[in-house]
């Protein structure tokens, strides 16, 4: 793999450009960019505590009316955060799987058909949730580049 960097002080922001062989190996270098240039920690808080967690320990987050919950294997934090704006924030393994949930792909340890939705569970924990219609398709495409 050749590596090249040229400055160019007329730019506003940073352009990566990615010349491949093939889309797999494409795909694996843009991932590994998005790791690095999206949220790496989130602040949460728990009762009048203010927590400062990884986002890979971050199984998923769901609302509930208006209030967005972080779940960890253990526990669950609110955060300040919007869904929307989570979406935005977090890397390229977290993906929304329903209007009120994002779950850390990653993570993941089962998934399971039901009538009109899809069960997810997560390793080392006993927390599931539900994937709709909508979002399956790109979910399990998540899961197969995984492999």
């Amino acid at each position: 793999m050749k590596i090249r960097v040229e400055i160019n002080r007329s730019l506003d922001d940073t352009e990566v450009i990615i010349h491949a062989p093939s889309d797999n190996k494409a795909h694996e270098i843009y991932q590994l960019l998005q790791k690095k240039t999206k949220l790496q920690t989130l602040k949460l808080y728990a009762a009048t505590t203010e927590y400062y967690l990884s986002v890979t320990e971050i199984l998923f987050f769901e609302t509930d009316g208006r209030q967005i919950s972080a779940h960890t294997a253990e526990q669950s934090y609110t955060t300040h955060y919007r869904l929307y704006e989570l979406e935005e924030l977090l890397p390229q393994m977290f993906m929304r799987v329903s209007k009120s949930t994002i779950l850390n792909t990653e993570k993941i340890f089962s998934l399971t058909h039901s009538i009109s939705s899809y069960l997810v569970c997560f390793q080392n924990s006993y927390k599931q949730v539900y994937v709709s219609r909508k979002y399956y398709k790109e979910l399990k495409q998540r899961l197969e580049e995984r492999e």
